[in-house]
């Protein structure tokens, strides 16, 4: 005697392991974000606040653009100075180019 209403096994335990397993993935993830974010704020925590404060100003600089003038009025005066000492000492040690005039260099 054969049983009519015997089915075959269901797929759902496979579909309730990958949920699972998802799960877990997901976890781990953001297991791994906050270790990060505590260690960023040991980090913070250790950084003097002049130092976060240049550094979050550096990052704003670059973002938006900011002028050397910008720069110069944020940090105290003698840190102004010598932002514009680090410039002109990197502008001078960089080999300039030179342009090659069209007129020059065509044959008449």
């Amino acid at each position: 005697m054969t049983c009519d209403n015997a089915r075959p096994a269901s797929p759902r335990p496979f579909l309730a392991m990958a949920i699972q397993k998802d799960a877990y993935r997901q976890f781990q993830e953001e297991l791994a974000a906050l270790d990060k974010e505590q260690q960023a704020r040991r980090h913070d925590a250790n950084e003097k606040p002049m130092e976060r404060a240049r550094r979050e100003f550096l990052a704003l600089r670059e973002r938006y653009h900011l002028s050397v003038a910008d720069v110069v009025a944020f940090f105290p005066e003698e840190e102004g100075i010598a932002y514009l000492q680090g410039l002109i000492a990197a502008a001078e040690s960089a080999p300039r180019k030179r342009r090659v005039s069209r007129k020059a260099s065509s044959p008449d």
